[in-house]
Parts: C-alpha cells; structure tokens; sequence
C-alpha cells in the first residue's frame, strides 16, 4: 500500500551528522526525515514506513540564520532524584542558551513516495486496506499526532495529498550527485542504534531510496 504525500515549509535543516559546531543542512530531505513526517501524520505499531522515493520540487536554496539553542538536557537521573527529594525541576535557560549559526534550506517542496508493511504487532483486526483509509482519511482533513517539521521543531511542514506531481524545476534536470546521504537508524538493537548511509544521486530531482538491505548502503 503506498501513498504520495506533498510537503512544503519556509525553512528546512536536513543536519549533516560530520558537522559538530554549526548545523550544516543536506542539499535535500534524508529518508529518514520524509518517515518522521509520515509517522506524526500517522503511526500506528502494527505497521511501518517505508520511503521509495522524494521529489524535489523547488529550487534548492540555501540561507543563513542564528539560532538560540539550548546546550544542556535533563536526564532521567536526575528526574528521578527530583521525585525522590521533592527539589524543583528546570533548566537555568539563562546559563543554559548558547547561539550558533546555521545553513538552512528555504522555500522547500516535497513529494514524499512511500509505503507501508504491516509488523508482528499487528492486531487481528488490522489489515493493510483499514491503514490506508485511515491514512487517506488523515492527509485529506489535515490531521497529524502533531505538528510534522522540516529537520527541526521551529521549521514546521505544511501537507497534503498529492494527486498530480509538480513539474521539476529546470535547474534540477539531469543527475546530481548529493554525496553520502543518512538513510535511516536501525533499531533493531536498542543498545546499539546503528545509522545507515547511502550515496545519494539526483535524476530529475527524484532521489531513490534503497532498502536498508542493499548491498550499497553503509554503516
């Protein structure tokens, strides 16, 4: 069972995992990011995304911008002694912000390519026909668990069905090669979540996903 789904925002970071100081977006969304809009539109256990496809849909312009970002976390650790001692728990966002410069995309659109398997936590009742509808059901009204975004929170995704392809703009024609590109993160271990890399190649602005699988993807 597949589906096409168009997204768009303002602003997109795709962040490139070898940049350590300064968010550095990829030139195009990574699979991993189109599954993450798909599962805030719909998730369910009993079934699982898969991502064949994305269309490039307008020009791939790149901008700066500084962001405020938050440098410390909150452990569960430390949630839990809170709990125990009754201490208040925050962040002191004064000492905690830091600004760092990012390259983002912007005026971004998408055409997500994709379709589901169902997994061994499928209920009895469930069957690929009842997610469709469900799916179809969702994108048509607007409906997502919450809110889909572009790389990051701040940089939300507009959506909607696709029933027509956009034409693909004419600076993308022919084939481009985007380089190693994230795939996914297998967590098929959760002590040991693995990422996977493909080598990523544009033929009229469609990007091809490969199957964890295959042979060309690596670790």
């Amino acid at each position: 069972m597949s589906v096409s789904v168009e997204v768009w925002g303002d602003y997109a970071c795709f962040s490139r995992p070898e940049m350590k100081v300064e968010r550095v977006s990829y030139d195009v969304m990574t699979p991993s990011a189109a599954r993450g809009i798909l599962e805030a539109i719909y998730w369910h256990p009993g079934m699982r995304w898969i991502v064949d496809r994305i269309r490039v849909c307008a020009p791939i312009r790149f901008t700066n911008i500084r962001r405020n970002e938050v440098k410390d976390t909150l452990s569960a650790r430390k949630a839990r002694t809170v709990m125990e001692t009754g201490e208040c728990l925050y962040l002191a966002t004064p000492e905690s912000i830091q600004q760092r410069a990012a390259m983002v995309l912007r005026d971004v659109r998408y055409v997500i390519e994709a379709h589901f398997v169902m997994t061994s936590k499928a209920a009895a009742g469930d069957n690929p026909g009842k997610f469709q509808d469900i799916m179809r059901r969702r994108l048509e009204k607007g409906q997502c668990y919450h809110q889909p975004c572009l790389g990051v929170r701040e940089f939300p995704a507009h959506f909607r069905p696709c029933s027509e392809y956009p034409p693909c703009p004419e600076e993308l024609l022919g084939e481009q090669d985007l380089g190693w590109m994230l795939l996914d993160l297998d967590y098929s271990d959760p002590e040991n979540i693995t990422p996977h890399f493909f080598r990523g190649t544009l033929y009229d602005g469609v990007l091809e996903v490969p199957p964890m699988e295959d042979e060309e993807v690596r670790r």
